[in-house]
């Protein structure tokens, strides 16, 4: 992958002034923000405000109307652009887990280095344990994903995108599919790699999570970044009366 004089004192990932729609639907209004090397960025914000929109286009799997998003100083949105080797170096967890059902979770997780990278068995099977580890399922690694709970399948995903050695982790919403005590399972896992210095940016509705790990906190309302900054500004003196709305709903559950 040509990346394009990229240097460490860049921002990693950069979007400037994104605009999406859907049809007639502006779902994007201008978004612009930086993550620099080794930040973790939470998006918040309510249903349909395009955070989930926003994250697919950083992966392109969305394309945007106009704007610019660069990753590693590529062009996402550059027609010539190879998404295959883009999305080598950004993993993407989703809501839903999407395991193969009738592989193992080693399997699972060995599949793309195997397919994609061309690594040989030996090496990626190496890896994979190792991950495995990490994410705390060394007992499971013979199991299917059917004799899985659902924060452990999750775990699993989390395995599988970690193996193709990204530079960039995206979550959408992983513990919004979960049941309440599969959560913080799901959550040591990615403050773990927020500690060891991945690159992530979390759409969440896990505000302790934002709180505690977060470098920055973006809110979106609307298809608009409403307010950000750092966590402990974020949360204890927010500046808009939409933010403080929607801290005051949210955090007095």
């Amino acid at each position: 992958m040509t990346v394009n004089n990229w240097t460490p004192e860049q921002p990693i990932v950069s979007v400037n002034n994104v605009h999406k729609s859907f049809g007639e639907l502006e779902v994007l209004k201008g978004i612009s923000f930086d993550v620099m090397k080794g930040e973790v960025i939470c998006i918040i914000g309510p249903s349909g405000s395009g955070k989930s929109t926003l994250i697919r286009c950083i992966n392109a799997l969305n394309e945007i109307n106009s704007g610019s998003i660069k990753v590693l100083g590529l062009e996402v949105n550059d027609p010539d652009l190879n998404k295959l080797e883009l999305r080598k170096k950004v993993g993407m967890v989703f809501q839903q887990y999407n395991l193969f059902p009738h592989k193992t979770a080693l399997e699972n997780i060995m599949m793309a280095p195997m397919l994609v990278l061309k690594e040989s068995k030996e090496d990626v099977h190496s890896k994979a344990q190792s991950l495995i580890r990490k994410v705390r399922l060394e007992d499971k690694q013979n199991s299917f994903p059917g004799e899985l709970s659902g924060g452990q399948q999750q775990r699993v995903a989390i395995a599988r995108a970690l193996c193709m050695n990204p530079e960039v982790m995206l979550f959408d919403e992983p513990t919004s599919a979960l049941d309440p005590e599969m959560i913080s399972e799901v959550l040591d896992v990615m403050i773990d790699l927020a500690r060891e210095g991945m690159t992530m940016i979390c759409v969440s509705h896990e505000m302790g999570f934002a709180r505690s790990v977060a470098d920055n906190v973006v809110f979106m309302d609307e298809g608009e970044i409403v307010e950000s900054g750092p966590p402990g500004t974020f949360f204890d003196n927010p500046k808009n009366d939409r933010t403080k709305l929607f801290l005051k709903q949210i955090l007095s559950h």
